[in-house]
């Protein structure tokens, strides 16, 4: 079937169009792909967890900002949890995680990674159970996942995991991968309409690479990403000095929770097991790591 479209695609390009115009095509692609190229190349980070290459098309500067402004309207429009253990647990986790990762980036020769990063530690009254993280590091859990976090080690696993998702940028990378995805579509759309095909054939064509690129492209992405936050948020949470093997059994108690869930390869998010099991595996070096940091015992939670 694809080589029967590929074949199609071609014929219908060949029978609408002359010479003149397929040349005004080719120099519309090649332009296009230099620019993409172009701009692929200057929007280049580094991961400090893996060391390779990442997408970073918008500045930091400009993510923080937003980050700012969204932040802000979130907590005019809800309500936040202050002066109570859990919102002052809440924060002392979160900065003893910061002052970790702190020693964690100096270790990979970046302590200036993460100099600007504007921290800020938020507990919103709200039953579900989720917390998430802003680019820069504003952090946001809902009351309803403490129940599940039990103690400071099960809010230090969760926390870790947001902290590093700050750190290895995966917001940036993120809207990066987003806004690549669009650029296929829109150079998809010019090839298209240069070659005259029909409307029909293009929309065809259009929801295929869009449904295509977030199977094979976004959703893996995502799901890399959580996976690196897992490992890297186990890491520095043994050098705050809490227990990694907290972080099992609050992805245990997570997944003793049930409830549907669509299949892993069309999630965002990895499947608990499948956490768990990485989790487990990652124990050890967490705990080699946070003794090269002089940390060989937890702290005990409270």
């Amino acid at each position: 079937m694809k080589h029967l479209s590929s074949k199609y695609l071609f014929l219908e390009f060949m029978s609408n169009t002359g010479s003149r115009k397929i040349g005004a095509i080719l120099s519309i692609k090649k332009l296009y792909i230099i620019f993409i190229v172009a701009f692929i190349l200057l929007g280049c980070g580094t991961n400090p967890l893996t060391g390779q290459r990442t997408m970073a098309f918008i500045p930091n500067s400009q993510l923080f900002a937003m980050s700012a402004e969204a932040h802000r309207d979130f907590i005019n429009e809800n309500t936040v949890v202050t002066g109570t253990p859990e919102a002052e647990m809440l924060s002392r986790v979160g900065w003893r995680l910061v002052e970790a990762t702190q020693k964690w980036m100096a270790a990979q020769g970046r302590p200036n990674d993460i100099a600007d990063f504007p921290w800020s530690f938020t507990l919103i009254q709200d039953n579900t159970i989720n917390a998430w993280v802003m680019p820069g590091g504003k952090i946001v859990f809902y009351t309803g996942i403490l129940p599940l976090t039990q103690n400071e080690d099960g809010i230090a696993v969760v926390m870790g995991h947001e902290i590093a998702h700050a750190v290895l940028n995966h917001g940036q990378q993120r809207m990066s991968a987003s806004l690549l995805q669009q650029f296929g579509l829109a150079g998809l759309s010019i090839f298209m309409e240069g070659a005259g095909s029909s409307p029909e054939l293009t929309a065809v064509t259009m929801t295929a690479f869009g449904v295509g690129s977030t199977l094979l492209g976004t959703l893996p992405f995502s799901r890399r990403n959580e996976d690196e936050a897992d490992h890297l948020g186990l890491i520095l949470m043994a050098i705050a000095g809490y227990n990694p093997y907290e972080a099992v059994s609050f992805w245990e108690r997570m997944n003793a929770l049930g409830g549907s869930s669509p299949p892993q390869w069309l999630s965002t998010h990895p499947s608990h097991p499948h956490r768990i099991n990485n989790l487990r595996q990652s124990i050890p070096e967490a705990k080699r790591v946070a003794a090269e940091f002089g940390v060989h015992q937890p702290r005990s939670s409270h």
